[in-house]
Parts: structure tokens; sequence; C-alpha cells
């Protein structure tokens, strides 16, 4: 059956690069997106989690994505992230991105409920995106039903994507894309400490934050049958894995960390309120950069 959206590979989310006078780095996110683009990444989101949204005003958001959309050309997706606190907020947001003409966006609201979410959903739809993705995160439980994952799906035509991250993410995985016959676009996200799992589970596309060359290796090597390969690597990151992904918020710090080290972001500054990252959890992400950057030097060597 023919996709509805063909969107293969490693989808980056990108952090938000700040200054010591804590403004946004709009040249280290430049390097940041053509980085990402030579390691050969199928697209980018942001501003989401990973790029602490929620810390960012409406003008920073839309000038970070105008910055992307002018750093990628054209050459891959840009999904742009709409959380906000309300759905006025949501909407407000999603309305500039349009203005720079950005197709694709990504919808993160909160559930109460199955009809108070459709309602939202849908009025967020009428400003009319080209390409809706939705994000299904929820920390500690299973996520949004999959009933109404589906009656959106049939109901929306834009909504051709799904994000998940959730517990259990991986039998969501199956099950959306078997009640959808493959239809629906379905990416991982943070769990891709179980990235494996998902490829093996047919999911489309990963969006991880950082490693552009190391994901975007895994993803390519998996996809052309060289699963030794694919798994050996894996294996080599998920020290790494195992450290950033106690936290959203360590996350954040160890990625920012390494993309410092890298030399592509001067600092690794992240904006406040934010959970500390002490004298231990630096020490223990040195050690990890380097084997980051070991790995990285190696690949680009082949």
């Amino acid at each position: 059956m023919k996709e509805l959206y063909p969107l293969h590979g490693i989808v980056t989310v990108l952090n938000t690069p700040f200054t010591d006078a804590d403004q946004i780095d709009f040249f280290a996110l430049e390097r940041n997106v053509r980085e990402a683009l030579d390691a050969g990444v199928a697209g980018f989101l942001a501003p989401a989690m990973a790029s602490e949204v929620q810390k960012l005003s409406k003008k920073e958001r839309v000038d970070m994505l105008e910055c992307i959309l002018q750093a990628t050309e054209g050459k891959v997706p840009v999904f742009a992230g709409t959380a906000s606190s309300s759905l006025d907020e949501a909407r407000d947001v999603l309305l500039s991105y349009l203005e720079l003409e950005c197709k694709h966006v990504l919808f993160q609201l909160p559930f109460s409920n199955a009809s108070q979410f459709k309602q939202d959903f849908l009025q967020l739809a009428e400003c009319g995106p080209e390409v809706i993705m939705l994000q299904d995160w929820d920390a500690e439980g299973y996520g949004l039903p999959d009933h109404l994952i589906m009656d959106l799906f049939k109901a929306v035509p834009s909504f051709r994507c799904l994000k998940i991250e959730t517990q259990a993410a991986g039998t969501k995985y199956t099950r959306m894309l078997e009640l959808s016959r493959r239809r629906l676009h379905v990416s991982g996200g943070w769990a891709v400490n179980q990235m494996l799992d998902g490829l093996t589970r047919g999911v489309h596309s990963f969006m991880p934050t950082g490693m552009h060359w190391i994901y975007t290796r895994i993803f390519r090597d998996f996809q052309e049958g060289k699963l030794q390969e694919a798994t050996a690597l894996f294996n080599e990151i998920l020290p790494v894995l195992a450290f950033s992904n106690q936290n959203l918020d360590i996350s954040i710090h160890f990625f920012k960390r390494l993309l410092w080290k890298q030399g592509i972001y001067p600092t690794p500054n992240c904006r406040q309120p934010i959970v500390p990252f002490d004298d231990i959890h630096v020490d223990l992400a040195e050690n990890l950069i380097l084997k980051v950057l070991e790995i990285e030097k190696r690949l680009k060597n082949v």
C-alpha cells in the first residue's frame, strides 16, 4: 500500500543554543543544522521539549524556526512544535509558523478527555497546516487512546505522522501501524534506547537529539540489512543513552555539553529553571562524550 507520507530516517530534535547573555545563538543553531545535514538526517523538529520550548517566547520560537528553515533550504522537512500553555497560544504560534510557509507542524496538546482533545486538535487543524504530526507524550503512562488517534487520522487528511513517546512504546508502534494499515507515519523519540526494537517493528523514523553521525549510520545499516553492524554500533552508545535518558533535563544538559565539546555550540548553557547538572554529572558526561567523539571520528573516516 502506498505511503501517505514517505519519510524515513533520523529526524533530529534540535537543542536551543544560548549565549552567556541567555539569548538564542542563531549562528550556533545554523552550525548544528548544517552538521546534521552533512550527517544525512532526514528532517528536523524544533522547537520541542529538547529545545526547552516552554521557556522560549513566541518571538524566539518563530525566529528559531525561521533560522532552521533558511539553513535547510528546503532540503528536508522541518517540523515546528506548537506546545503551549493554552489552545489560544498554540493557535497564535501556529499561525506565525504558517506565515513563514512552514509546511510541517507538531501538535502537542494536553489531554483531559477524548472529547476535549479531539475538539482542540480539530480547531488547530483548521488553521491549515499541510502536514500534522501528533506528539503522543506520556512519561508515566500509555498515552492517547488508540481509538482517538485513529478517529483523528481518519477525520483529518493533513494528520499523517505520529510521534510516540509513552511507556511500552514498542507495542504501541505495532498497534498504530497495524490499525492504520501502515498508512500512518510512526516515529519514536524518547524510547531511543529501544531503537532497534522500533526499527524491527517497522517504525519509519526516530527523533533523537544530537549524535547525528551515529544515529544516521545505525538507521542506514539497519535498513540495508547490515544488522550486525547496526547492533554493534547501537551497543556502543548504550552507556550514553542510559545516562542521558534518566531525565529530560539531564538529556538536555548532556547533549548541549556534547555540542559544546564538538565545537558546534559555544556554550553548554541551559535556560532556567532546569534540574541541576552537578560535578558528578559533569565527570560522568566527560567520559561518555569522549567516547562519542571517538566513534564519530571513526565513522567520518570510513
